[in-house]
């Protein structure tokens, strides 16, 4: 029948006609990504993987890239190394083997493969060495000793590339029996030459056989809408498959529309016939500024809570209808004139064929053709759909019809903001997802970890290494049981130059701050260790407060800010702990107050508030080794009571940036998310100016006491709200003045206060803003108190 929308784009699916190998769909568990997964209770943990691995349920991931750890800061934190010195293997630390095994548990014929970003300091020779290939090799013995075969492996993430490196790694691959493992080069992010190795390949025979994929990273732009992707004609030229080796997807919440792009226009543009996106899962805390990045959210492993991507989907409209060795037809891969895209691939042993459709940058619905010949299937379609600009659920991946091809050809109709795909094969199905719990429940205070119950080398639930390497250990100065041991001894090679202290974070990143953490310790060599209070970022350094002491009995009170800036605010002697015995620190924080506590002697108070939220963290001088025991996070004083940011809503907004930016858009919903890693920012393209305001309603009339006020954790303090004034309504038509005043100006929690009253509607208004010139606001976090609170972060 003619269509009504004018002619059809006609689409070639013919089986005879040329196209590439697909080499699949797969996700990258690394630099800390997925630290938190392993720590989910059942049925919570289980129901995440099965969406991530299990076929035609989920995301059906049908390959898997994991860490080569190093024990060093290789995007979110560290993971551990296989081999800390030369010839002394530990193969079972970790979670990426397990990982790997409920992968294979779930998808037998999932694909692997292994990648390092940074490496142990013992390699002599450097990153690019004769060690490091010895390195990867004892790591594939490792993978074997565990059940698995790797079917690929790289050389280095994002840190250039070493033409000798590449041809010893192959003949090592080949003289102990891995011949079977695919290289892959250069895993590096270089825009815009994203493909200059094709070029010394195609000079070099020797380098070009050792090559067997070139894969690099974010093709198509990082963290950006993914309209196109670059190629080159010596990549072209090369005979070899060619990967987007990690495409780096958005948060969660934003990144399909790019990632529905990426996903035919990787082939179309570029050849590219695989797509390993990063992260795999948000399964780390929200307190590095990239939080929520990935195919869905699982970063509350106390609670079971986690919360779905669209990109699951729109991974499922390829994976669960293809499988690694089909082909792309070329002549059903392109784009309409009127900006659909689409891509077709096809099954030679089977006649099966899929075609995946994409309408992101469609204004008007459209009519496609589908010509089927050459040998496939003239049986039934399916035509599945999910609408990525909807919020329903059951808008996403459904069955829209079912199509009787007439004499090989069919039309369907296409609407903007859609993804389809149209196959022959059957079996798909939408999983179940069934978050266990608000994304408002906080991990309760007291906390507290002896690390009893716990086997040596294991990580210590909700404890997030970010440089070094902590796990369970036998404790040693004669004390009985089981402690958490820093194990590194030697400072790594690190990734993109970042380094610091050992450290490992554990914590709510929304813990409110009056609380006492103490913890006793143990130098096992000279140097110290240091006890971290209040930690409300996490970015290759760590914010907050730390008490530091040495074996010599120098202590040290610090406030490090988000960019690893140092400020002394105490320090002493006469606090001599020495080595090999056991003794015990605390801070205390209430209010302004930080008390700090050597073997249980106070030693010294300050004012400060620098730091009034977060988490706590154990850190070793560098390298030595170090014990810790009997961790414990208890209220100072009463904790304030807030309105529960799922009984919230935002009811008017003066602007906000809802379009992507790098990755991210900042509506207003996003100041009372749970999330602290996301943010509330007024117009900026082109600029709102002041003032800005929100306006929030609590669901019902309430009394209320105060507001507290995030500003974004990135450290961006030119947008942080410095001058304000806080209204209220109990019928959100008139308000009145409650509140007004100036904060200071950083990335503190706030607080304004003010006599209780009832209201059901409150707007906060910045009337100033942090920076010099005319710019935003934004707001992190925002709660309104339902008990007495005290000001926090104002000028005196």
């Amino acid at each position: 029948m003619p269509s009504s929308l004018g002619p059809a784009h006609r689409i070639a699916m013919d089986g005879e006609a040329g196209g590439r190998r697909f080499d699949g769909v797969g996700a990258i568990s690394s630099g800390g990504s997925s630290r938190l997964l392993v720590d989910y209770p059942e049925p919570a943990r289980s129901e995440i993987l099965d969406l991530l691995f299990k076929p035609r349920y989920g995301a059906s991931l049908q390959a898997l890239k994991v860490e080569i750890g190093g024990d060093m800061d290789a995007t979110i934190g560290a993971e551990p190394s296989h081999m800390r010195r030369p010839g002394e293997v530990e193969e079972g630390l970790g979670y990426e083997w397990w990982l790997m095994r409920e992968a294979k548990v779930r998808n037998p014929n999932i694909l692997l493969y292994g990648l390092a970003w940074g490496a142990p300091g013992w390699f002599d020779g450097g990153f690019w060495s004769e060690d490091h290939v010895a390195y990867i090799v004892s790591w594939l013995g490792c993978a074997s000793r565990n059940g698995f075969q790797i079917d690929y492996i790289g050389g280095g993430n994002e840190r250039g590339w070493d033409r000798d490196f590449y041809v010893l790694l192959k003949r090592q691959l080949h003289a102990h029996g891995y011949g079977h493992v695919q290289v892959v080069a250069t895993d590096d992010h270089t825009p815009p030459n994203y493909w200059s190795i094709a070029s010394a390949m195609r000079k070099d025979p020797e380098l070009a056989d050792a090559i067997d994929v070139v894969g690099e990273h974010d093709i198509c732009g990082w963290r950006t809408l993914q309209r196109q992707c670059s190629i080159t004609d010596d990549a072209l030229a090369l005979d070899k498959p060619l990967w987007d080796s990690e495409n780096s997807t958005t948060d969660y919440q934003v990144g399909a529309e790019p990632l529905a792009r990426a996903m035919s226009r990787h082939y179309i543009d570029a050849q590219v016939t695989a797509n390993y996106n990063w992260a795999m899962i948000a399964a780390w805390y929200g307190t590095f500024p990239i939080g929520g990045t990935g195919l869905m959210l699982a970063d509350r492993p106390w609670s079971g809570y986690y919360d779905v991507g669209k990109e699951i989907w729109v991974d499922a409209h390829m994976t669960q209808f293809t499988e690694p060795g089909w082909r792309y037809v070329d002549p059903a891969n392109g784009y309409t004139a009127a900006g659909t895209s689409y891509s077709g691939l096809r099954c030679h042993s089977t006649g099966d064929y899929t075609l995946y459709v994409e309408t992101m940058d469609l204004q008007h619905p459209e009519t496609l053709q589908v010509d089927v010949t050459g040998g496939l299937s003239r049986e039934r379609v399916s035509v599945w759909s999910t609408d990525l600009r909807s919020n329903m659920p059951e808008t996403e991946f459904y069955v829209d019809e079912v199509i009787e091809p007439s004499d090989g050809s069919f039309e369907f109709t296409v609407k903007p903001g859609h993804v389809y795909t149209v196959s022959t094969t059957t079996g798909q199905r939408k999983g179940d997802v069934k978050p266990a719990s608000s994304s408002s429940e906080q991990l309760q205070l007291p906390f507290r970890q002896d690390f009893e119950g716990l086997s040596p080398g294991e990580l210590a639930p909700y404890f997030s290494d970010v440089h070094g390497g902590f796990q369970v250990a036998r404790c040693g100065g004669g004390r009985e049981g089981h402690c958490y041991r820093q194990m590194v001894t030697q400072e790594p090679i690190a990734w993109h130059g970042w380094s610091m202290p050992p450290t490992t974070i554990v914590g709510d990143p929304r813990w409110w701050g009056d609380y006492e953490v103490s913890v006793r310790a143990l130098l096992e060599e000279p140097g110290y260790v240091a006890l971290l209070g209040r930690v409300e970022s996490q970015q290759h350094a760590v914010g907050g407060y730390q008490l530091r002491v040495h074996d010599s009995g120098e202590w040290l009170l610090l406030s490090q800010d988000v960019a690893g800036n140092e400020s002394l605010l105490d320090s002493g002697h006469g606090v001599a702990v020495g080595c090999h015995q056991w003794f015990s620190l605390s801070l205390r924080f209430l209010h302004d107050l930080v008390t700090v506590t050597v073997n249980g002697d106070p030693i010294a108070e300050v004012r400060d508030d620098r730091h009034t939220v977060g988490q706590v963290g154990l850190r070793a001088s560098p390298w030595v080794n170090a014990q810790f025991d009997d961790l414990e996070v208890v209220p100072s004083d009463q904790h304030p009571r807030f309105v529960r940011h799922d009984e919230m809503s935002v009811t008017g907004v003066t602007s906000e940036h809802t379009r992507n930016d790098r990755g991210a858009v900042f509506g207003a919903h996003l100041a009372i998310d749970d999330r602290v890693e996301t943010a509330w920012r007024s117009e900026y393209e082109p600029l709102s100016p002041l003032p800005q305001s929100i306006t929030l309603d609590l669901g019902a009339e309430r009394e209320i006491h105060g507001l507290t006020y995030r500003p974004r954790i990135t450290g961006v303090p030119e947008e942080a709200i410095t001058g304000y004034r806080i209204e209220t309504s109990r019928d959100g038509e008139r308000f009145r003045e409650v509140a007004s005043g100036t904060w200071k100006d950083s990335i503190a929690t706030k607080v304004a206060a003010w006599d209780a009253h009832r209201a059901r509607f409150v707007r906060l208004e910045a009337t100033d803003r942090g920076g010099e010139e005319d710019g935003c606001v934004s707001a992190a976090d925002i709660n309104i108190a339902l008990t007495p609170m005290r000001e926090f972060g104002a000028h005196r």
